[in-house]
């Protein structure tokens, strides 16, 4: 009878070395709970222990299984952690526990070439890292501006205001702002190096083709893109659901604690919820990754909106070389031009929430600006 081939030693040295990370980052995390007067945190750094002591035994067995011996199982602080918690304090340790949640993510990447002969630790490896990944935002939203009140509300706080305010008026908006800016800036330099108005017309027209076919298709991929990332991460989602569905659930309860719901509510709410698998993706999609398929745009509407946005902006200045030639309707042009900059940056207070007046004051000046000195240089090139 044969012998099955001895280990790789690199293996069990990348086993060994896992196993070791996730018992020091189950006794950093025992021992923040231990600091904690707040009972809330203190039952999540607890519960991310028991995880990190879960991933330990994990490696330990997958150990064994390849004819290693047994690690040691006790979880490892050592003095200097200990020292380093009572000087900087239990938030900066969170702040330190956040990038070796990080680096602990990255751990299938380093060791790629020695996992690549052994599927059962590769996808261990994997398994752990999901898991990692949820550590790290739980750790982003715990370390956060006024604790509880997380980065994740901060980002949900944030889509509803987008939503609020409608992203086609913003798409509208910036459309018009860039075809204005733009061709402003053509008219002007052309205007500086030529006194043929048809010239100016000419160059304003291509330069108003030019910049809504290029926002229009910006914009159409962008929101292609956006859906294309959105249905990515559903899909990793799901494969995470489908793998892990107790540990999404407790993740899921976990982000509920964090956002004020007791822990027998969040535990209520989040079994509830993962009782409906399709319910219980798109929530986790939303709640853990701040995804929604109701804020993603529509790529026609986009494309739509953003050519025809910035083809209105860029025939403002064209429009006094249409009727009038020379000196007149230059001046024309840069009288109408920094109206509509002042306008264009009075409407973006829509969507930034900035004084309307401070913001057209800042697109006027960046318009004048903009206008003397292609002007000049139009003018320059004329000389030379």
């Amino acid at each position: 009878m044969t012998r099955p081939p001895p280990p790789d030693p690199r293996l069990l040295a990348a086993l060994r070395d896992a196993h070791a990370r996730e018992l020091r980052a189950a006794g950093l995390y025992r021992m923040m709970a231990e600091a904690q007067c707040d009972a809330k945190r203190r039952s999540l750094l607890e519960r991310l222990a028991h995880s990190e002591r879960s991933h330990a035994r994990r490696f330990a067995e997958r150990i064994v299984e390849l004819g290693g011996p047994l690690p040691a199982v006790e979880e490892r602080v050592g003095p200097a952690d200990r020292l380093r918690a009572r000087m900087v304090g239990v938030e900066a340790m969170l702040r330190g526990m956040e990038a070796e949640e990080e680096r602990a993510r990255a751990s299938s990447e380093r060791n790629a070439g020695v996992l690549a002969g052994d599927a059962a630790s590769r996808e261990l490896f994997l398994s752990v890292e999901r898991e990692e990944r949820a550590h790290s935002r739980l750790l982003q939203a715990m370390h956060g501006p006024g604790g509880p009140a997380t980065r994740l509300e901060a980002i949900l706080k944030g889509e509803r205001w987008h939503v609020t305010t409608g992203s086609w008026i913003g798409d509208a908006i910036y459309g018009v702002n860039d075809g204005l800016g733009a061709v402003f800036g053509i008219v002007s330099g052309m205007a500086g190096y030529s006194d043929s108005g048809r010239q100016v017309v000419f160059a304003g027209l291509l330069g108003t083709l030019a910049s809504a076919l290029s926002m229009g298709s910006s914009a159409f991929l962008a929101s292609r893109s956006e859906r294309e990332v959105y249905e990515a991460e559903l899909g990793r989602e799901r494969r995470e659901i489908e793998e892990a569905p107790e540990h999404e659930r407790e993740e899921l309860a976990l982000i509920y604690q964090l956002k004020g719901f007791t822990e027998a509510e969040a535990e209520h709410m989040a079994a509830t919820i993962s009782g409906q698998p399709e319910q219980f993706l798109r929530t986790m999609a939303q709640e853990e990754l701040g995804l929604s398929e109701r804020h993603l745009p529509n790529p026609w509407l986009a494309l739509g909106t953003a050519s025809v946005s910035t083809a209105i902006g860029a025939l403002i200045p064209v429009l006094p070389f249409l009727f009038a030639g020379g000196a007149r309707a230059l001046v024309a042009s840069a009288a109408i031009s920094t109206l509509a900059h002042f306008a264009v940056g009075a409407a973006k207070s829509l969507v930034t929430a900035r004084h309307w007046f401070v913001s057209g004051l800042e697109m006027t000046a960046v318009g004048v600006v903009m206008g003397v000195v292609t002007y000049v240089l139009g003018v320059m090139f004329r000389l030379g």
